[in-house]
Parts: C-alpha cells; sequence; structure tokens
C-alpha cells in the first residue's frame, strides 16, 4: 500500500534525502522507500507531496497532464496592471539556455500581505524599496519558474512559498510539519479519482488487441 506525506518544506531544507545536512530527513522519520514528487529550491517554501506511488509521481511530473500549482511571491516593488497581465499571458524566460514563453497562468496581486508562517531567516527589510505579494497559479514547473517571470516583468521574488496543488494546502500549516494523508484523501484532492483506474483498463484494452 503506497503512502502519502503532504509536508510544509522550510527555507533552506533540499528535496532530498541525503547529502548535505538540511535535508528532507530532518524533519520526519519517512520511510524508505518515500520520495519527493517534484521539487522545491532550497531557497523556497511550502507545500511538497512525499509518497512511493510510482504512477502518481508519473501522472504529476507528465507535462501533458497539466495541474495547478499556486505559489505565493513576495516581490520587490508593487506590480502593474500591465505586469500582472503579462505574467497570466505568457512571458519569455530562459530554460535551459534557450527562450520559453511560459503557458498562460492565473495571477493576481494580493490586497494585502498573506498570513504565513515567519521564515528563518527573514526577509531582509528595505525602508525606502516597498514589497508586495503575488499569487501565481500555474500548469508546469519549469526550473525556478516563479523567480525567473517575475523578475522578466521587473519584479524579483524576495520569498516564495507554495500554497496548494490542486486542492491539497499547506496555509495552516507550521514550518517543517508533516501531515500523513491517505490514498482516496490525496486522489480526490488532485481531481484523480476514478482517473488510475480508467488508465488501466485503456492500458489493458489495448493489450488484448
Amino acid at each position: 500500500m503506497s503512502r502519502y506525506f503532504i509536508i510544509y518544506k522550510p527555507f533552506g531544507v533540499l528535496s532530498q534525502f541525503s547529502g548535505e545536512a538540511h535535508t528532507l530527513a530532518s524533519l520526519f522519520d519517512f520511510p524508505k522507500e518515500v520520495y519527493p514528487v517534484g521539487r522545491l529550491d532550497k531557497d523556497s517554501e511550502g507545500l511538497l507531496l512525499i509518497t512511493d506511488d510510482k504512477w502518481l509521481n508519473h501522472h504529476l511530473l507528465n507535462p501533458r497532464f497539466g495541474h495547478q500549482r499556486t505559489y505565493l511571491a513576495q516581490v520587490e516593488g508593487i506590480p502593474t496592471e500591465e505586469a500582472i497581465k503579462t505574467l497570466s499571458n505568457g512571458v519569455k524566460i530562459n530554460v535551459d539556455g534557450k527562450d520559453y514563453l511560459t503557458k498562460h497562468a492565473i495571477a493576481k496581486l494580493l490586497p494585502e500581505s498573506p498570513v504565513l508562517p515567519d521564515r528563518d531567516p527573514p526577509i531582509r527589510y528595505r525602508k525606502n524599496v516597498p514589497d508586495s505579494w503575488i499569487e501565481l497559479t500555474l500548469i508546469e514547473g519549469k526550473n525556478r519558474q516563479v523567480r525567473k517571470m517575475t523578475a522578466a516583468v521587473g519584479f524579483p521574488t524576495l520569498r516564495l512559498v507554495r500554497k496548494s496543488m490542486e486542492k491539497i494546502n499547506i496555509m495552516d500549516f507550521a514550518v517543517g510539519e508533516v501531515q500523513e494523508m491517505d490514498q482516496d484523501s490525496v486522489y480526490h484532492k488532485l481531481g484523480l479519482t476514478g482517473f488510475k483506474d480508467a488508465a488501466k483498463q485503456k492500458q489493458n484494452r489495448s493489450k488484448r488487441s
């Protein structure tokens, strides 16, 4: 039976179990078989799904099955309406040395700061430079994509938190908190209920034909 863990990855922790001192292994006594689905950079925080479910890992990381990931980005400056529109419609970033136009996203400037745990260490406060928060929902996950997108429109990211994947949400989690979920709950919140069975049936029909 596969196991599923939802965690709030802290700033400074690597999305892996081996190597440097600050890894996921420092947060919880995870089973040996599990691994993170996707990654969050060392300097990013928030939701990580950790499991040994290989089908789910393949499905969530396959670009063909775009699923929503929502991020909260504290940026330097106050983005203009034009910048928010550009983030929504697609912005050119560098991916593997080549220009890449991001897919349509949902971007909005938040009227006030979201309620989040304090970051350790905190963002350096600069009296003469205002900052603001953007909520950005993507259906793809290129390397450091959110940071590249906000920088491309002139508003560099200061703090980045992945808030949710579809309906799995960590907004009420403490930093470093780990919660185990059952398969039915995970699949339901990801909108995959019945999807895996349908995929298996299709595969079996192909084999018989």
